[in-house]
């Protein structure tokens, strides 16, 4: 049995967050909402359809976007509790994690292959691309309880994140040097913009060799019974994981708490910069610069790396629920002021700094404490359900985002909208009782782990 708090596994796991985070930043919240939603205003018009559902119900061209991102997590809800469970009755949680990590990253990589009137199979890459990237993140938060002990969880969690946004940064500096310089070099700024997101795809598979060099295969946590196969095993586990959330009160509560304020997160994320291409730009006759999306998710990565860390160690004082609560309060405040203040460039600036300031710190903390509350080698089935909520799978708040859009043709009111999510689950975690989650689940909470495992 591997032993827990290796250093050199440990940072094999941080850096998957290094290698996944440049493909989630450039690709999904930077540069594939816009080039999509204008290779289809392109060939439609603004607000034109592209697929007509019936009725009065259709996708345009300006909801596109989101709503492929909507079809891409309404799929994971089903796919991904059955790996986690599936994950349990094996040995190849390792191996399983691989296998959608390239799976993934060949879609994306393909993405540089999408023009003029290809974007319908730029969506179906991007919906490949993004269940691979949710089915890889069960396995690799997972590997979270393998790795560490309780008390250095909220630590370890904190600090991939923030390693995913340094990587964040540097690959969004090199591509905004692509873009800008662009013409000098005698490329269009769409091929530039192609040329990103395959260099951040390529990114993602190459460090993420490392992560699989470094983490070690666990032995199998449960026994299936003669003659069953894993998919029938798979099923029956998460028949039972579910059954067994449902008496775990205060983890169920979470859960929900989370389901919701980080529908909320990822929505503002994924649509941030079709949001301020938009209501900066487009609204008022101007071309979308590339550059400036780009510029100011530098600004929001640079944020969030000193948020995760700063907020980790605020959590060491008042506790991670807490700090959670103080991050849910600040991000009320950032979808009000993008409803009824962002007018100027600055402001987008100001806002970005804040978003990245909560932004890492409320997912890892809420990792780790999840983490906490969930019963032994149980992991992946439970993290197969966590994962519908985790980051690039936002479906409630996505459609809600659509729909609104689609009904009023107001991004502003859309963005308002999302005030509800971070709401519902900031009351719903201030009733979850996480002590009595973690003591329920048969697990030790951070401060009574550290009395029983002493620094080395």
């Amino acid at each position: 049995m591997s032993e827990k708090n290796d250093k050199r596994e440990i940072f094999g796991w941080i850096t998957y967050d290094w290698a996944n985070s440049a493909f989630y930043t450039t690709v999904v919240s930077v540069l594939l909402g816009p080039y999509l939603t204008a290779l289809a205003q392109s060939d439609v018009g603004r607000g034109g359809t592209v697929l007509s559902l019936g009725g009065y119900a259709s996708i345009t061209s300006d909801n596109l976007f989101t709503s492929t991102l909507g079809v891409s997590v309404f799929a994971q809800v089903f796919l991904l509790p059955i790996l986690g469970s599936i994950a349990d009755y094996t040995n190849l949680k390792k191996r399983m994690m691989a296998g959608f990590c390239y799976t993934g990253v060949i879609a994306s990589s393909l993405l540089f292959f999408i023009t003029g009137d290809d974007y319908l199979w730029g969506c179906l890459l991007l919906v490949t691309a993004n269940i691979s990237f949710a089915a890889t993140n069960v396995f690799y938060n997972a590997y979270l309880i393998d790795i560490t002990t309780e008390d250095r969880r909220d630590r370890v969690s904190s600090h991939g994140y923030a390693a995913g946004y340094l990587g964040g940064i540097i690959m969004l500096f090199l591509n905004i040097a692509l873009i800008q310089f662009a013409p000098a070099i005698g490329i269009t700024e769409g091929t530039a913009v192609r040329i990103s997101m395959l260099a951040a795809s390529l990114w993602w598979g190459l460090f993420a060799i490392v992560t699989f060099r470094l983490l070690k295969s666990r032995n199998q946590k449960r026994e299936r019974k003669d003659g069953q196969n894993l998919i029938t095993a798979g099923f029956m586990e998460l028949g039972s994981t579910v059954k067994e959330l449902s008496g775990l009160r205060y983890t169920l509560l979470f859960l929900i708490a989370y389901l919701f304020y980080n529908d909320g997160i990822q929505t503002v994320i994924l649509n941030s910069s079709v949001f301020l291409s938009q209501e900066l730009f487009v609204s008022r006759g101007l071309e979308t610069d590339q550059t400036f999306l780009l510029g100011i998710f530098v600004v929001a990565q640079i944020s969030a790396l000193i948020g995760a860390i700063g907020f980790e160690y605020l959590s060491r004082f008042i506790g991670a629920k807490r700090t959670i609560i103080v991050c849910l309060i600040i991000w009320c405040g950032i979808v009000i002021f993008a409803y009824g203040f962002l007018e100027t460039v600055f402001q987008a600036i100001v806002m970005a700094v804040f978003i990245g300031l909560v932004l890492g710190s409320t997912q890892a903390l809420s990792r780790s404490l999840y983490s906490q509350m969930i019963p032994r080698e149980r992991e992946s089935a439970f993290f197969g359900i966590y994962e519908i909520s985790e980051k690039g799978t936002s479906w409630l708040g996505n459609a809600v985002f659509a729909i609104v859009i689609g009904v009023t043709g107001s991004y502003r009111q859309a963005i308002l909208a999302l005030i509800a999510f971070f709401l519902i689950g900031l009351v719903l975690l201030v009733l979850t009782n996480t002590v009595k989650a973690i003591h329920q689940a048969g697990n030790l909470t951070p401060e009574e782990a550290e009395l029983s495992n002493p620094p080395n």
